[in-house]
């Protein structure tokens, strides 16, 4: 598979580093000479000087035996003209443009059906925001995923010393939950992710990855400790496009709802456009002025300025002030192994999720959704099991699932299976896979349909 990549930035360098690992053929195009040396220096990938947006270019980067185009470049008017001069240049390459400006919300119908005929428009704020929101409603969840139109959920927590997970191994897991169905797909222990094994066995400190149905997550977390007041209220510092778009995703729910931000310009404007809001203007790393608006008393804190230093500040002096639940912003990658360990658990990116609503248009097989793990590490993909591929007809068991990779669930319908190794997939089928980064060439080739098939 080739891809084209506009743009080298952070979610440009990443995503070819992520493809790069899996052995695509990747060309990355960007104006930016000290951009490119980085991609250059660091992974094994084509680069480009020039212009996205300029037909010789394309062409030159081999645009027109490409399969897929991604403009993610800083600039959305800049990858809306990729998109354009790229439809003209090879109309069959499906595109894909990174879009953040809340402007364009309304037309990303539009784009799609009509010039520049952007197959999908990627808003990694929109995401960002969906992600914060699922974490603030699951009690304890350090990450939060949805799979098969939110009938499944992917959910990661720690493991307390007083967890009934505690020393469990998998294997006896079923005779501890009361008949819940639930499903151990990874496990986080030290920054070394575990594809885990019935004989694993769960410990203090690991944070844990589990598939259950939807329907039943309450009673789940109910069983496993996790329990919670309801959210009521929610401060959020950082009143930039997300720190406005989850304020009003808040209002909508009639949630109580303060944010800080130290650009008066900014203040007057979130004022103009939010009916319910509490805006305040001020430092929400100050310490006095968040114990002036009584930091304590708030539900969870979300960090969401545009520098990480602030953010993670902010975050650890309102844990010191009593808040159980912190939503930490971060944009470079580099943080994400030390947040831990410094007591910051639920970390969001932006960045973060736009590769992850470009991963599933990059993998083969019918894949609808894909979320990184950790770091990484790892991915969760839902796929549609096609009629002639290798994972259909036969036992999960004679499938050669790769080491590293696990059928998490199954979707059959409108019923959920917890799969075992005899469990047999049938086409339409929905799969939840999760599978280490190594693993998932392999995970692609039993998800392909088969060439003979044609």
């Amino acid at each position: 598979m080739k891809i084209i990549i506009i743009g080298a930035g952070e979610v440009g360098f990443h995503i070819a580093s992520h493809l790069a690992l899996e052995n695509k053929d990747v060309v990355i195009v960007d104006k930016n000479a000290n951009a490119l040396r980085r991609v250059s220096d660091n992974l094994d990938v084509q680069v480009l000087q020039g212009s996205g947006s300029s037909p010789t270019v394309l062409e030159e980067a081999g645009l027109r035996s490409a399969e897929i185009m991604l403009a993610v470049t800083n600039s959305d008017e800049a990858n809306l003209v990729a998109c354009l001069v790229a439809n003209i240049v090879s109309p069959s390459t499906k595109k894909l443009a990174r879009i953040r400006n809340a402007d364009y919300d309304d037309y990303h119908g539009t784009f799609r059906e009509n010039a520049p005929y952007i197959d999908t428009v990627i808003n990694p704020d929109i995401e960002v925001v969906k992600t914060i929101d699922r974490m603030m409603t699951v009690p304890g969840a350090v990450d939060v995923g949805e799979f098969a139109d939110g009938r499944i959920k992917f959910v990661g927590i720690k493991v307390d010393e007083d967890s009934p997970l505690n020393r469990v191994q998998l294997i006896d897991l079923p005779g501890r939950l009361d008949g819940i169905r639930l499903l151990i797909a990874a496990i986080m222990r030290d920054e070394e992710l575990i594809i885990p094994r019935g004989k694993d066995r769960l410990m203090a400190g690991d944070l844990v990855y589990f598939i259950t149905a939807s329907e039943q997550l309450e009673t789940t977390l109910a069983t496993l400790g996790k329990q919670e007041e309801p959210l009521r209220r929610v401060l959020i510092i950082g009143g930039g496009r997300i720190g406005y778009r989850l304020a009003s995703v808040l209002e909508e729910r009639n949630l109580s709802c303060k944010i800080i931000e130290k650009d008066s310009a900014k203040c007057d404007r979130l004022a103009d456009r939010l009916n319910k809001a509490v805006v305040l203007h001020g430092d929400g790393s100050d310490q006095s002025l968040l114990a002036e608006e009584n930091v304590g008393d708030m539900d969870t804190v979300v960090t969401l300025t545009n520098d990480e230093e602030t953010n993670i500040l902010a975050s650890l002096l309102t844990r010191r002030m009593g808040i159980r639940k912190c939503i930490t912003r971060i944009s470079k990658f580099s943080y994400f192994p030390l947040m831990a360990t410094i007591g910051i658990e639920q970390v969001v990116s932006p960045r973060l999720s736009a590769i992850n609503s470009i991963i599933q248009h990059v993998r083969r097989g019918k894949v609808l959704s894909a979320m990184s793990i950790k770091g990484e590490q790892a991915e969760i993909m839902e796929a549609v099991a096609m009629e002639t591929s290798a994972i259909v007809g036969k036992p999960l068991r004679s499938v050669g699932i790769p080491k590293g990779a696990l059928v998490a669930a199954v979707m059959r319908q409108d019923h959920i299976i917890i799969p075992s190794g005899e469990t047999v997939i049938e086409p339409d089928d929905r799969i939840i896979i999760v599978s280490r980064r190594e693993a998932i060439p392999q995970v692609e080739k039993i998800l392909a349909v088969k060439l003979e098939f044609f």
